[in-house]
């Protein structure tokens, strides 16, 4: 068990995390497909079919678990790698971050996190970054209660395919 804090309360919430393989790639889309529908984006599950074999593939790129929890796979963590000149060596994403609604507030993406970050120092992981969005204020918290902080940075991207969002 894992001391994880909850919405205003301390509560005990079983967690376990459970490395994807390729054979996950079909429970990992729809997955995928709540988490964006709660935003409003529609699914290419094409895309996404091809992102997760690629990224399931090769552990160079990264890595995705799901977080279990009361015996069920109640969502999914997604962990990208690349080389940072910046930490001098390797730095993590977390790309995805999703807990299926009905098991929410109940500390288990500040949980996950937490895991991902243990497995990311064992790995050698200099530094983690996220992207949230700025309105996104519950995911703010869930990551800043996991140790995240605000940078003095702007991200900024130059798109050369269509996001996994556009069909």
């Amino acid at each position: 068990m894992v001391r994880v804090s909850g919405n205003d309360f301390w509560q005990l919430t079983p967690i376990t995390m459970k490395r994807a393989f390729p054979n996950d790639v079909p429970q990992l889309v729809t997955m995928m497909a709540e988490f964006y529908a709660e935003s409003g984006y529609p699914l290419n599950h094409q895309h996404a079919t091809k992102a997760f074999a690629t990224l399931l593939a090769d552990e160079r790129l990264g890595y995705v678990w799901f977080i279990q929890a009361d015996g069920q796979e109640v969502g999914y963590v997604v962990l990208t790698l690349c080389y940072s000149m910046e930490y001098g060596g390797l730095s993590g994403l977390v790309d995805d971050l999703f807990v299926r609604l009905p098991f929410r507030r109940a500390g288990l993406g500040t949980a996950a996190l937490k895991e991902v970050s243990a497995f990311c120092a064992e790995l050698g992981v200099r530094a983690i970054h996220v992207e949230t969005g700025r309105d996104n204020a519950a995911a703010q918290t869930v990551y800043r209660r996991a140790g995240f902080t605000q940078t003095d940075r702007d991200l900024l991207a130059l798109s050369l395919a269509s996001p996994t969002h556009e069909e």
